[in-house]
């Protein structure tokens, strides 16, 4: 009996030593997140526009067809006018090669040859081809290496890659025509510790910004303010995670939902409920999005039908294999 209290003791220990050490880390990161966003000074960018927009989910939860794949991660082929952007490159839980990134791709006809350029949103396993890219800093298309020569990546901190030609971002920039990144933001994660994500911004002639979310790490306001500081140009949609999963998680370890306690960046005392995600919905409302569509990759059925039935016509399913546009 001592011996159980003695484990039982040793065991609340070493949770409560735990729980103090993320606790001081959160609230250190905390305190670094609003000073970097105070300290940021937006310098307008001309980022020209396009005439056209699609946004082709490659890698997601969910698909339009049985003969494509989904997982818990996030791929979108981005195709502004001439330019096309790989944005993410999904998770591949398994290793698998070739892919489930690749075999959607072949699937849908697209051609890793047509790839002009690839955008990492941020370092996590579901957005970098898996959880030994995650810590080797790096990112990979399939459980074997592809030659990337000439393809320039463009990621929010410092990765490297065998071939393709990396570049970090370390503030808002151009892209390509009508195209830009608004550059990493900061945000302290509770679990997950420090990130930095960014964003795709595109201008479609006489609509305005499309924004291209990886997870929304970020928040959903201080991406929106972001955009707002830096274009003239009003914001038209928004498509990509927003990170709201209140009624259950995509992946579980063991029984624990691993999103709604790792991926919130909030800490365990303190969920994410359906009245924050009720916030977040008046507060684009109030943006008069004329197009949005939440990836299930990162939120929970409860919050893509409150989206769905929020927007109504304005609201586009985020499905691999299934084309979103504006032209």
């Amino acid at each position: 009996m001592k011996k159980l209290l003695y484990l039982g003791g040793g065991l609340l220990g070493a949770v409560a030593g735990a729980t103090t050490a993320l606790t001081l880390r959160f609230r250190r990161n905390q305190e670094r997140e609003w000073e970097e966003w105070a300290r940021f000074r937006p310098r307008k960018l001309d980022i020209g526009a396009v005439k056209s927009l699609s946004i082709l989910p490659l890698i997601d939860w969910y698909t339009a067809r049985e003969d494509l794949a989904g997982e818990p991660g996030v791929s979108y082929l981005v195709e502004a006018d001439d330019t096309t952007i790989l944005f993410d490159v999904g998770y591949n839980v398994r290793g698998e090669h070739p892919s489930p990134l690749l075999r959607n791709m072949e699937a849908l006809g697209v051609k890793l040859e047509d790839v002009d350029c690839i955008v990492i949103s941020h370092l996590h396993c579901d957005h970098v081809g898996g959880m030994r890219c995650q810590r080797r800093r790096t990112f990979a298309l399939s459980g074997e290496p592809l030659d990337l020569s000439g393809v320039t990546a463009f990621v929010p901190e410092p990765m490297t890659h065998p071939t393709a030609t990396v570049e970090v971002v370390e503030e808002p920039r151009v892209i390509a025509p009508g195209v830009a990144t608004i550059g990493p933001i900061g945000r302290a994660l509770f679990f997950l510790g420090w990130v930095e994500e960014q964003s795709l911004a595109v201008n479609v002639e006489g609509k305005g910004i499309v924004l291209v979310v990886g997870c929304g790490h970020q928040g959903v306001r201080r991406i929106v303010e972001r955009a707002e500081m830096l274009f003239d140009e009003p914001l038209y949609g928004l498509i990509g995670g927003l990170h709201l999963p209140v009624t259950a998680s995509r992946e579980t370890l063991l029984g624990i939902p691993l999103q709604r306690l790792a991926g919130t960046g909030r800490p365990p005392w303190s969920p994410l409920r359906k009245s924050d995600v009720e916030e977040v919905l008046a507060y684009l409302k109030g943006k008069g999005l004329q197009l949005i569509g939440l990836s299930a990759h990162d939120s929970c059925d409860w919050t893509l039908a409150a989206f769905r039935e929020a927007f109504g016509p304005a609201y586009r399913e985020v499905r691999v294999g299934e084309r979103i546009t504006v032209t």
